[in-house]
């Protein structure tokens, strides 16, 4: 049977718990609390046919070495080989055209982005694919935002996508 290996990573907007397979990083879960670990491991196992090892580190040295960087804040561009097997279709082109022209500190609106992608008129997809977006931060969903300049969505929550953008100083960092 295939298997994965998961490690929970602390960071400034809490726990994240991640997992990759020999193909590379395949999941980033946020707000990974003891349940949402048992849960997300179950998932994973599900959709990826795979059991699940012992916390690893052998291929997941490479992401936790570039995400400790990035929430010590230092500017950084993933360079990981990723593990798309649980996104495909629209959601992967729309993800995959994100990860590699959206970089550390800019932002993109969601109309922008489907048209990069050749859908124009599709923001609401391009919303829906951000929304299912395995990989978060790592694929930065956080700097999609509405052309009107509000945030918008978020799967890790809205204070979360707040601390991502001040992080990269796009946003200021709160007062209190």
């Amino acid at each position: 049977m295939k298997t994965f290996e998961w490690t929970v990573l602390d960071t400034r907007v809490g726990p994240l718990l991640l997992a990759a397979t020999e193909d590379g990083l395949v999941s980033v879960v946020f707000h990974a609390e003891r349940s949402v670990q048992d849960r997300a491991l179950g998932e994973l196992s599900e959709r990826l046919g795979a059991q699940a090892v012992a916390e690893g580190t052998k291929l997941l040295a490479e992401p936790v070495r570039q995400l400790d960087a990035y929430f010590a804040g230092k500017p950084i561009d993933f360079a990981l080989p990723l593990d798309w097997s649980l996104s495909s279709g629209f959601n992967r082109e729309v993800l995959r055209e994100l990860a590699s022209t959206v970089s550390y500190g800019t932002v993109v609106g969601y109309g922008d982005l489907a048209s990069r992608v050749g859908q124009p008129g599709a923001a609401q997809a391009v919303g829906a694919a951000m929304g299912s977006n395995p990989l978060p931060v790592v694929v930065p969903c956080h700097r999609v935002v509405e052309s009107g300049g509000k945030l918008g969505g978020f799967s890790g929550g809205l204070e979360t996508k707040r601390q991502l953008l001040a992080l990269e100083g796009v946003l200021p960092e709160p007062l209190f």
